[in-house]
């Protein structure tokens, strides 16, 4: 049988290295598909993803309203917080209702930590900065707050950062479902087969990772150089456990309604009908 190769892109961050561990280092058989890591920060792979360009990729759901002309969600692999996520922080003390009009730093015009604070609030002036900078630029001044996501969640205080809001915890508040973040599509035109292959791969390195954590966390540590191995271990499984194996109706049902709200408050431009590679 003929070898096939297929790029997997996703963020070089400590949940989504544990979560392809299994995959990354060859601890699956993986048959005849040869598998090629490209590692990029979510707004890039975002932006890739609008091009068609990987056959897998991870992308924020906001990213995904513009991309269901090209990929469908996979079954498995997504970031969904539970009264936690992307968070807004200032190096001055803000009040939630303080940040209309404010400069707010922010990883990207894609991601899903940008739609939620337009839902919270539409009124304020984005400067997009890479993910990692956010701290730097609310410390020196050059913006009023950071929306931050990754492990920044859990370091902003060590920083001299304090927190305006936390965009898990009034999405709980507002819906009492968990907050989907980002999750891997795969491409439209690929053969019925090679989808379920892939996406069976993708569960099973899932699975692996849960199973064998002591070792797939000592690997994807060194993508979280910055945290100590309790706080990577918090992190980690922040964004990977049960939800992450396979999407319920509960978490389905939350996506979907994330996408809903974007549209009602013209943030995303058309209604987005959420499927699923089953």
């Amino acid at each position: 049988m003929p070898v096939r190769q297929i790029t997997i892109a996703h963020s070089p961050d400590s949940d989504d290295a544990f979560m392809f561990y299994a995959l990354a280092t060859n601890k699956l058989r993986t048959g005849s598909l040869k598998l090629r890591h490209v590692l990029n920060d979510i707004e890039t792979l975002n932006q890739k993803a609008l091009l068609g360009e990987y056959e897998i990729t991870a992308v924020s759901f906001h990213a995904y309203a513009h991309l269901t002309d090209k990929y469908l969600l996979l079954n498995s692999g997504a970031s969904m917080g539970d009264r936690y996520g992307p968070m807004v922080v200032s190096q001055a003390p803000l009040k939630p209702g303080e940040l209309k009009g404010r400069t707010i730093a922010v990883p990207g015009l894609q991601t899903t930590a940008f739609l939620l604070l337009k839902l919270f609030e539409l009124d304020f002036v984005p400067r997009v900065v890479p993910f990692d900078k956010i701290f730097d630029i609310v410390l020196k001044g050059q913006a009023d707050a950071g929306l931050i996501i990754h492990e920044g969640q859990l370091t902003y205080a060590s920083s001299g950062l304090q927190k305006v809001l936390d965009l898990g915890e009034w999405w709980h508040k507002e819906t009492r479902l968990p907050l989907p973040l980002g999750g891997n599509v795969v491409r439209r035109d690929l053969a019925p087969e090679l989808i379920s292959q892939v996406s069976a791969l993708l569960r099973k390195s899932i699975q692996y990772a849960l199973d064998h954590r002591e070792e797939a966390l000592n690997y994807a540590m060194q993508f979280a150089k910055e945290l100590d191995p309790s706080l990577a271990d918090k992190f980690v499984g922040m964004y990977v456990n049960e939800r992450t194996l396979k999407y319920g109706d509960t978490e389905r049902k939350a996506v979907q309604l994330l996408l809903d709200m974007g549209c009602r408050r013209g943030i995303i431009d058309t209604p987005v009908h959420v499927e699923f590679a089953d």
